[in-house]
């Protein structure tokens, strides 16, 4: 589950096999106010069954089919006894906890992200909610820094393209990958609800991509692009595009194994989107303000939305470029051969303070087991 939007969880839950489970639950309680005395009784019956055809689903070669069932029957009988009319609260607690966080601002806006948890979940309380997300964030950074691993092994820059639906991603990469791919073995991964399209778009330049289709899943995450990882057989030295579901808000939190995120905001988009946006233009290293050609037909104003990104994020930086006549390309492509260079430089770095540690340990173990064989 993400707890971002409530969509599903695209792992599938420990236990695959089919089971049968019932739940009755009955209590009751009384209220006692001076001389007036009531009884509250309630009754639930919960009946589910799940039956799963096979142990995992994978998206790729043989699909195996995996079917949910459940029937859920609930009764819930309430007798209120009250010899004459009076008011009074009661605060039920049952098992799901009804947890209403959310502030009423004085421009009237009522704002669901004030509480612990930043998201309003119907049905889940601030701290279930927390929870829930640190157990699904520590899986998936797991996943990510096994990517992280092997992507630094393979000498491999890897750059996360993160926007709203329609800002030219797409177009974007394919003219960097026809402008770069002399200098660099590409591949990408492209992540929609559905269709391959943009994968087949990539692969007219001749670069590797492997499509990744998320269903009702509004972002990708580091489990599904290790899986693009070993279909893509990446070869050393080179760049990779991820081309994430369009969403401002959900992949910001996902950490893919990446080295940076790049967010392209389309001039078309209006200059306040980063402040309504704000998660996506902070977790991001580099803005790009695509679809400049169009700027003279717009009223648009590209230094107020700078400003605006820099509010958010002050050490975000800015290309304003367009992928239909170029502009600003040469800029990114400086930026890129710049990150990859860092990237290799940082590689090496930590992999000889790793070698000069062991080196260390081994040496600071010599005189113990000498001394040790000697007694």
């Amino acid at each position: 589950m993400c707890t971002v939007c409530g969509c599903g969880n695209s792992d599938p839950p420990d236990d695959e096999r089919a089971h049968d489970h019932a739940h009755e639950h009955r209590h009751s309680h009384e209220h006692d106010h001076g001389e007036f005395r009531h009884t509250h009784e309630h009754a639930h019956q919960h009946a589910h069954r799940h039956d799963h055809a096979g142990a995992e689903a994978h998206p790729h070669g043989n699909q195996t089919a995996h079917d949910h069932h459940h029937a859920h029957a609930q009764d819930h009988a309430h007798d209120h006894s009250h010899a004459q009319d009076h008011s009074h609260a009661h605060d039920h607690d049952h098992v799901q906890e009804r947890a209403h966080e959310h502030v009423h601002r004085a421009d009237g806006s009522i704002d669901f992200g004030a509480g612990p948890a930043a998201v309003h979940v119907p049905g889940l309380s601030q701290s279930r909610t927390l929870r829930i997300e640190r157990d699904i964030m520590e899986k998936n950074n797991a996943y990510a820094n096994s990517n992280r691993a092997y992507l630094a092994g393979l000498h491999t820059l890897a750059l996360n393209f993160v926007s709203s639906p329609g800002s030219g991603k797409t177009s974007l990469l394919v003219r960097a990958i026809n402008d770069l791919k002399s200098r660099f073995p590409i591949a990408v991964i492209e992540g929609d609800q559905q269709t391959a399209n943009d994968a087949e778009r990539i692969r007219t330049t001749g670069a590797r991509a492997v499509q990744i289709n998320t269903g009702k899943g509004c972002h990708l995450d580091a489990h599904m692009v290790a899986h693009a990882l070993d279909d893509l057989a990446l070869e050393p030295d080179g760049l990779m595009f991820i081309e994430n579901v369009g969403n401002l808000i959900c992949p910001a939190g996902f950490d893919l194994g990446e080295a940076h995120k790049v967010v392209v905001l389309s001039v078309t988009e209006g200059e306040d989107k980063p402040l309504k946006y704000p998660s996506m233009f902070a977790a991001a290293d580099l803005m790009l303000l695509n679809k400049s050609d169009l700027l003279p037909h717009l009223d648009f104003d590209v230094g107020l939305c700078i400003a605006n990104a820099l509010r958010v994020n002050p050490h975000l930086q800015t290309l304003v470029v367009s992928a239909r006549t170029g502009e600003g390309l040469a800029a990114l492509y400086a930026w890129i051969e710049l990150v990859d260079r860092l990237s290799r430089f940082n590689d090496e770095l930590e992999s000889r303070v790793a070698r000069l540690a062991a080196a260390r340990s081994k040496a600071a173990a010599a005189p113990v087991a000498a001394s040790s064989a000697a007694e």
